[in-house]
């Protein structure tokens, strides 16, 4: 039972790609993190209040997409070219920059409702192959 100090903490398992793990104990052994659980429980915190902070995205606003993906992937070009053909009322511009062989960055400027900055941000995330999504977004005032 927990305490009024401590809240109830539950149990979870997990699995992940040996190199991701790697990954994030070098981070948390560099953070000073004492413990895996408690840098998940930092990380989890953070995707949190990213997530609900991405909710409020409403209104006209300008903003940025930093992507990063493997091109090789099987078909993910094709897809990322149609998902930025269906939202062509508010990309400005996009570059894209070689990183690696395999990896690519690119940099979508956008300027609209948020709502449909927030739901491109969404489509490029979830497909395969794609490493990373970052939406920055600021609004437009007169």
């Amino acid at each position: 039972m927990a305490t009024n100090t401590e809240p109830e903490l539950s149990r979870i398992g997990i699995s992940l790609p040996k190199n991701l793990l790697d990954k994030f104990d070098e981070i948390i052994s560099m953070r000073g993190y004492s413990s895996r659980s408690e840098g998940i429980r930092d990380a989890i915190r953070n995707y949190i209040t990213h997530y609900q902070w991405m909710s409020d995205v409403k209104g006209e606003r300008q903003g940025v997409i930093t992507m990063v993906y493997d091109h090789n992937q099987r078909g993910l070009l094709q897809v990322l070219t149609d998902i930025q053909h269906d939202y062509m009322h508010v990309i400005s511009a996009s570059l894209h920059s070689h990183i690696t062989h395999n990896k690519c960055l690119e940099v979508i400027l956008l300027r609209g409702e948020g709502s449909d900055l927030k739901t491109i941000a969404e489509r490029l995330m979830a497909q395969r192959g794609v490493e990373s999504v970052k939406l920055t977004t600021i609004p437009l005032r007169d």
